[in-house]
């Protein structure tokens, strides 16, 4: 059986993804970055090499999480007229809520905000997004807020699997049925 090299980009996107999963289930603190590196056959020096310490593949890993979302809002938003596009958007996150990795690792990048450099870069990447659900839908700073206010309900409602907690609407994203 031939293997074929990665590059060192599809190595580093392989690291994030492993990343992504692992920080999502045991967050910054507990997470072993052996946990992410033997997940993917990349030694630890090469994973520290790429992004100089554990808290920089967090960091990564917290950025591809946003990219995600956004990504998400940006399908969801194209092509439909932009009264419709804030249901649409709410509606593809809730699909993306069921994958509980993307749900979990949001949790995670709050819970991380006790150091200044993470919440600097969870700050700028909340705002950014705040900004492009504005921009999508056309809708105010007000509706943006209660957007994401709904969003993080959901949020917290899906961790917690606690049903009674979510909404069928708040302005906002149905919620994500608890699986």
């Amino acid at each position: 059986m031939s293997s074929t090299r990665q590059t060192s980009d599809e190595r580093r996107a392989a690291l994030v993804e492993a990343a992504l999963v692992a920080f999502a289930r045991s967050g910054l603190h507990g997470t072993a970055v052996s946990t992410v590196t033997e997940a993917v056959g990349i030694t630890q020096p090469y994973a520290f090499s790429l992004f100089g310490t554990k808290k920089g593949l967090f960091l990564a890993a917290v950025e591809h999480c946003f990219d995600r979302v956004s990504e998400t809002f940006e399908k969801a938003a194209a092509g439909v007229p932009k009264r419709k596009r804030l249901k649409a958007m709410g509606s593809a996150y809730t699909e993306l809520l069921s994958d509980r990795t993307v749900l979990q690792m949001q949790m995670q990048c709050f819970a991380a905000c006790g150091d200044d450099e993470i919440r600097a870069v969870v700050r700028s990447r909340l705002e950014r997004l705040f900004e492009l659900i504005q921009d999508l839908a056309g809708v105010s700073a007000e509706k943006a807020r209660e957007f994401l206010a709904a969003g993080m309900m959901c949020n917290l409602a899906a961790t917690v699997d606690l049903p009674l907690l979510l909404p069928g609407d708040l302005a906002g994203p149905d919620c994500p049925s608890i699986p």
